[in-house]
């Protein structure tokens, strides 16, 4: 059993079109980071399951999701699509035959959206396992996390060492980091919320591919507040609207030095956003004409991953008594 210290993982579940906060909150970051270390950066095409999907859409978002990874500059690391990779599955349901259902009664998703309700999909409650499997398949030591997938990981650790313990030592227990604080993207019309992907029709949220004139549109119906005194642009808890959009207009570039209306505001982040999208948007023009470029891509990363995950889960299930 070896951890690989310089090994980044990191997983998208295909629920919506990627928005401006995955961009400067994610991708940004990962592209920026991946000269420094072995990076697989996945699609997780098989969370996407645990609620009502349309079959055709999800195809299609997961092809959109793998173009855009690239437009994005993650070219130098192992890109793949999760379900591609059938040991993530394989692996999953040992780790449910090591969880127990205390457990994941306790995790937050199931708590939150499927508790007590009768069409809940098992997929829903077990599919902590499943992010357990993708993390131990690839046997790195730390994995950074945010607040709200910390209990994710903990649980992570907590199947690893019950089956090494139990069974064989066959799994890293990872460690879990805390990253540095990237952009945190809310929405322009409710900026105490998250700017999501499952959330690209709102007028609030800006999706990596609209055109300028709809980034344009959602900006300039951003909240912001009755004050137009001289100070009126300016970070404050007390001014969330105004402070999402200087912590936008900084993340891309730009600067609110001589801005003191909301007005001069919300084009200076028009302004600032439509150059970010620009390039992402070109590039994944050029990408998208050629589609058979990108399969060969994420064909090729899964190929990889089918090679490093194999004797994990080989290890597994000959530690299990398979």
């Amino acid at each position: 059993m070896s951890s690989h210290p310089h090994r980044k993982l990191s997983l998208l579940t295909p629920s919506g079109h990627l928005t401006l906060g995955n961009l400067l909150g994610a991708l940004r970051p990962m592209a920026a980071g991946q000269h420094e270390a072995d990076c697989f950066y996945g699609i997780a095409d098989l969370h996407a399951l645990t609620t009502p999907h349309d079959p055709a859409r999800l195809r299609d978002t997961v092809r959109e999701t793998a173009t855009i990874l690239l437009a994005a500059g993650l070219d130098e690391s192992t890109l793949f699509v999760q379900s591609w990779v059938p040991a993530h599955a394989q692996l999953a349901y040992l780790l449910e035959s090591t969880a127990y259902t205390g457990e994941l009664n306790r995790m937050i998703q199931f708590k939150e959206k499927g508790r007590g309700v009768d069409s809940t999909r098992v997929s829903l409650y077990t599919y902590p396992a499943l992010m357990a499997a993708d993390i131990l398949l690839y046997r790195p030591q730390e994995v950074p996390v945010g607040a709200d997938q910390r209990q994710h990981v903990e649980l992570t650790r907590d199947l690893a060492i019950r089956f090494n313990t139990t069974y064989a030592p066959v799994f890293t227990v990872p460690e879990v980091t805390v990253p540095p604080v990237g952009a945190r993207v809310m929405r322009l019309d409710d900026p105490l919320r998250k700017m999501g992907k499952s959330d690209t029709s709102a007028a609030g949220v800006i999706a990596l591919l609209d055109p300028p004139d709809v980034v344009r549109r959602k900006v300039a119906r951003a909240v912001t507040d009755s004050d137009t005194g001289p100070d009126a642009v300016r970070t404050d808890p007390a001014k969330p609207g105004v402070t999402n959009l200087l912590d936008i207009l900084s993340a891309c570039g730009g600067s609110a030095d001589g801005i003191t209306t909301y007005g001069a505001l919300k084009r200076a982040v028009t302004d600032a956003v439509v150059a970010e999208l620009a390039p992402l948007q070109k590039r994944y023009a050029e990408l998208a004409a050629d589609p058979t470029h990108v399969d060969g891509i994420f064909r090729a990363g899964a190929a990889r991953c089918r090679e490093v995950t194999a004797p994990v889960l080989a290890a597994a299930e000959a530690a299990i008594g398979l």
